[in-house]
């Protein structure tokens, strides 16, 4: 009897391939693409995302090609909680956060894989560049063989119940390998370019975005140096992040970044580039794959940024939730509400929300 597998496809060449290699290697396959936003509340536009009404059709396309069914889900109501929601509250509190992430723990590994259960389906699978393998019982999950792919890092939410009905069948190929095969098939996405911005941001605005959605303008306040001295006036907390040089309109003289945010004063902490180095940091709502928990201390690379290279650390639960990390090496503008993710070579140990 053949194996059920659910099949997200966003509409792009990943995981049209995806849903391909199942096919062939004797799944029994449906596609489904989640609509995760009314085009009403967000509207419609051309850029470089997943999710858009032309991914559905390009989506549906393949499915025809391939001979399989295809259905859409709707599940506006939880992305709109689970990952808008939790966006525009983290930038807030002075975060910045990273939606990708949410949308694939609170939907596409959570709502669909609960939804693929109810209708029988043994496996949810995705185009994600990733690996999962099996070791005395345990699920771990791998980088991808491709490299410059990988996409572990926004997957370390996942848990062994999860890792244990998903399928990622590029984890083993190179990007060049996908294109070439969709090409070879006859795909409508074999040459469609990859998704890069936030689906539910137009051009990357998201100050702009978050006072349209919420209906509020981010109060003004003050630019202060590291010694508490007034700079100037910012334009909102949720406009800067840590690190950013670009669009503070100061006239220092030499190059200043945005080394710090005050919520409580509403203030925006201006520094040089010295100032955005720091050597340890605490996360949150962590999420162990490799173990159950951390005894003492444990030696990993890590890294706090999706394009990051990783860098040696040393990690140490504090409880249950918190996790502390220390670098060998000060890292450069490590940012709260962005996942630092902890590697041993190619294995995912877990990550966390950086506090």
């Amino acid at each position: 009897m053949k194996h059920k597998v659910m099949a997200a496809m966003s509409g792009g060449v990943d995981s049209s391939v995806a849903a391909y290699l199942l096919k062939r290697g004797g799944y029994d396959v449906c596609g489904v693409t989640l609509k995760l936003f009314d085009n009403e509340d967000i509207p419609e536009y051309t850029g470089r995302t997943c999710c858009s009404l032309t991914d559905i059709e390009d989506a549906r396309s393949v499915a025809f090609r391939l001979d399989i069914p295809y259905y859409v889900f709707n599940y506006a109501d939880s992305f709109k909680s689970g990952v808008i929601e939790r966006f525009i509250g983290g930038y807030k509190r002075g975060e910045t956060p990273n939606p990708c992430i949410d949308c694939n723990r609170f939907i596409k590994f959570d709502a669909l894989m609960l939804r693929a259960g109810q209708l029988g389906y043994d496996y949810i699978a995705s185009g994600h560049y990733a690996r999962i393998e099996t070791q005395n019982g345990r699920f771990l999950l791998k980088k991808a063989v491709d490299l410059t792919k990988d996409q572990s890092y926004v997957l370390y939410t996942l848990t062994q119940s999860q890792l244990s009905r998903v399928l990622f069948p590029l984890g083993s190929l190179t990007k060049a390998g996908v294109r070439k095969i969709a090409d070879e098939i006859g795909l409508v996405t074999s040459n469609k370019p990859d998704s890069q911005d936030i689906c539910f941001v137009k051009d990357g605005k998201y100050a702009e975005f978050i006072e349209k959605y919420s209906g509020k303008k981010s109060e003004p306040g003050s630019f202060l140096d590291t010694r508490g001295n007034i700079l100037g006036t910012h334009k909102g907390i949720i406009h800067y992040t840590i690190g950013q040089r670009r669009g503070l309109n100061l006239a220092m003289g030499d190059r200043v970044y945005v080394c710090g945010k005050n919520l409580r004063d509403n203030t925006v902490i201006i520094g040089s580039d010295r100032d955005l180095y720091s050597k340890s940091l605490i996360c949150r709502d962590i999420n162990l794959i490799a173990l159950d928990k951390i005894d003492g201390f444990l030696k990993v690379s890590a890294k706090t940024r999706y394009k990051q290279k990783e860098q040696p650390a040393v990690i140490t639960q504090i409880d249950e939730n918190r996790i502390r990390v220390d670098f060998e090496k000060p890292q450069r503008a490590i940012t709260s509400g962005q996942a630092v993710v902890f590697y041993d070579g190619e294995v995912v140990i877990g990550g966390g929300t950086i506090d």
